[in-house]
């Protein structure tokens, strides 16, 4: 065990963490928007979130750049990441909502079991993991280089690259109006009502389905923005990028409370932390075995995560 690793590394070891968890955050918020409403694990989701990551690579490919290109300028680098955030999160949005309305509305009008909406997110998570592969030889993807590498914030021992700070504002004002949109429009009441009893809701006049397909769209532009975060930090991606990310994210949700946008945001950027804190300790062999060890310690003193508190009962 090498605290003095920890100790020395502490500026840099928590300031990766937080661009990380924040990676895993964005991902963790639609799984826990769908868990809300419909008490559902929607296992598609990370494979939604790497549709994102081609679909902010071609982007950038329609312009020219790829793996072997030079660094833009910055002003024409923060363009062509505001355009790939909006073509991914668009992208991932559109497929959100397609694993919804053709996998698990037919089950909803059917009142299928709850084992039977399992057995189809997997499916539906093969189905669009596989088909990118198919669609792109399995291959792996360059991402081409967007942003500076060298900090350009110096304090003390702590330093930040364009990267990092570009990614943190990102998802702090990507959550924070999520949070505000769920929380203080008329659509985030219709969002509560349905999660906390949808049959209620629906006698109050909510439709039910579209209030459901709109968090898929939420939780698919959310996974679209970090899609892109994910791009530039890795420096690649393939068809089955999406897999640990997926996992970690599904983690963080449970880590912060299940159905607890803002749990999901707590839990993405404590696991970002502890997992760097503990790569740094136990070295980096360890690093997802630590991340999985603490959620599961946690789970067994407080099942219902660091929050607990479901979507329905947010506060107005």
């Amino acid at each position: 065990m090498q605290f003095n690793d920890l100790i020395n590394g502490f500026p840099v070891l928590t300031v990766t963490g937080l661009t990380q968890g924040a990676i895993y955050a964005l991902v963790a918020l639609g799984y826990t928007l769908v868990y809300g409403v419909l008490r559902l694990i929607n296992f598609a989701h990370s494979d939604v979130f790497m549709i994102g990551t081609f679909g902010a690579i071609w982007t950038w490919s329609a312009f020219g750049f790829d793996a072997n290109s030079p660094r833009p300028s910055l002003g024409e680098a923060l363009g062509l990441i505001a355009l790939a955030i909006v073509v991914a999160a668009l992208l991932c949005g559109f497929f959100a909502m397609l694993v919804e309305v053709t996998a698990y509305r037919p089950l909803r009008a059917r009142n299928a079991p709850p084992l039977a909406f399992l057995i189809t997110a997997i499916g539906a998570s093969f189905v669009l993991s596989e088909g990118m592969g198919a669609f792109t030889n399995r291959r792996q993807f360059g991402v081409p280089a967007m942003l500076p590498t060298d900090p350009v914030v110096n304090l003390g021992g702590w330093s930040l690259t364009p990267l990092q700070i570009s990614t943190l504002v990102v998802a702090v004002v990507a959550m924070v109006a999520l949070d505000w949109f769920v929380r203080r429009t008329r659509f985030g009441r219709g969002i509560r009502a349905v999660a906390q009893d949808s049959n209620t809701a629906a006698l109050m006049g909510v439709n039910k389905n579209r209030v459901i397909l709109l968090v898929f769209l939420i939780g698919g532009l959310m996974a679209g923005v970090a899609a892109v975060m994910s791009d530039m930090k890795a420096a690649s991606t393939r068809f089955n990028v999406g897999f640990l990310i997926g996992l970690k994210a599904f983690a963080a949700a449970v880590l912060g409370g299940i159905g607890n946008l803002r749990g999901a945001a707590l839990g993405g950027i404590l696991l970002g932390l502890v997992e760097n804190y503990g790569s740094a300790v136990f070295g980096t062999n360890f690093r997802d075995f630590i991340g999985f060890l603490v959620l599961i310690l946690l789970l067994m003193f407080r099942p219902t995560g660091l929050l607990g508190e479901s979507l329905g009962r947010a506060r107005a």
